[in-house]
């Protein structure tokens, strides 16, 4: 927990720390700010969530910072390794494969996707410390020469056009402040005929905008998540196609799953390995901290970015348990052969439980 701590605040300078997290805070609605002024300023806010959250992250989740379909008779980690795997199977990758992988983190899906296919993976990511801790990462792996990472903005990829063979992203471009314009992105660097493959984080059909409960859910989430404004599936599935993909797959991974998706965050989950992320857990990570910062070996403003990220994980679990958020609603655009000739589509509803048996099939392999 001292190395945490020590690491705690990512690149920004430890007297900073503080006024940071005070930065962060005003970007929520929840400390009057609004979803207008986070989208205007999502690069900001991003960076300093990831700068102050990561360290707290790689504790409790190790490298890969996603949930995960699980089945009952899989732990926890065996599940985040197939529920990335089914990208790789998804995207058809190969050895050689040219991929993307869009707000990488600091690479534990791309260094796993890399292993199971062969594919040459570049990790896209905003933050200069995510980006330095993905580099040592790979070079301790051996993957530093098939594998690498590019410091950018995903509403700006600085790569050329018809680049990649593949492109995914997990749990990140929900991070965006317009939808379209990150999907547009992707689009544009894929090659014709390739495709993209999202886990989404969405509000489901059954949100309500009118109920204080699901809004205040829908709050928390955001502040502990470093989030503009969430969209519905259905707007998802929109939005890519108004960025010009054509839908192969629409899924929300949630329904077919055995355990749930936020049991990790549930204070009835208790193993060995998901100790910390229980609600006793929790309790102890924020005590350990607040000492920490008094004895002036974390930054203060420390146990502010603890409680936030709590704030985080009770949205998160009462969002999966009012059953209006879901962490994975799989994507699935394919880049058209010939654009010019395809005419705009049509927004459409997706109905998440009236999927084909091919989809069920991919949803035992997730």
């Amino acid at each position: 927990m001292s190395s945490v701590a020590k690491d705690l605040g990512g690149s920004i300078e430890k007297e900073n720390v503080q006024e940071a997290v005070q930065d962060y805070e005003k970007y929520h609605a929840l400390h009057g700010g609004s979803s207008e002024a986070r989208k205007a300023n999502y690069a900001d806010m991003v960076n300093k969530y990831y700068d102050l959250s990561t360290s707290f992250y790689e504790y409790g989740w190790g490298e890969s910072f996603h949930f995960a379909h699980r089945w009952a008779n899989e732990t926890l980690r065996e599940s985040i390794k197939r529920h990335e795997h089914l990208l790789a199977l998804v995207l058809q990758l190969k050895k050689g494969s040219k991929v993307i992988d869009v707000g990488c983190g600091i690479g534990g899906p791309l260094r796993e996707i890399a292993l199971f296919s062969g594919a040459h993976i570049t990790g896209l990511n905003n933050n200069s410390y995510q980006v330095s801790r993905g580099q040592e990462e790979n070079k301790k792996r051996g993957l530093d020469k098939t594998c690498s990472f590019i410091k950018g903005d995903f509403m700006n990829i600085r790569v050329d056009s018809n680049t990649y063979d593949g492109a995914y992203a997990i749990e990140a471009t929900c991070h965006a402040p317009d939808p379209v314009g990150v999907y547009s992105e992707i689009l544009r660097v894929l090659k014709p005929g390739q495709s993209f493959a999202c886990y989404e984080w969405c509000m489901t059909d059954s949100y309500d905008e009118a109920n204080p409960v699901h809004k205040a859910a829908k709050e928390e989430i955001e502040i502990g998540n470093g989030l503009p404004d969430l969209q519905t599936c259905v707007q998802c599935v929109h939005n890519m196609k108004a960025a010009g993909f054509e839908i192969l797959q629409a899924e929300d991974l949630t329904r077919t799953a055995e355990i749930t998706w936020y049991a990790p965050l549930s204070p009835t989950f208790w193993t060995t390995n998901g100790f910390r992320l229980t609600l006793v857990g929790r309790t102890i990570t924020r005590l350990m901290v607040g000492f920490l910062e008094f004895v002036g070996i974390a930054p203060k403003g420390s146990v502010r970015v603890s409680k936030f990220l709590e704030k985080g994980a009770d949205g998160l679990v009462a969002g999966g348990k009012l059953d209006i958020f879901t962490p994975m609603f799989l994507v699935v655009g394919r880049k058209p052969d010939n654009l010019d000739a395809r005419a705009p589509a049509a927004p459409g509803k997706v109905n998440a439980e009236n999927t084909t048996a091919s989809r069920r099939r991919s949803a035992r392999l997730s």
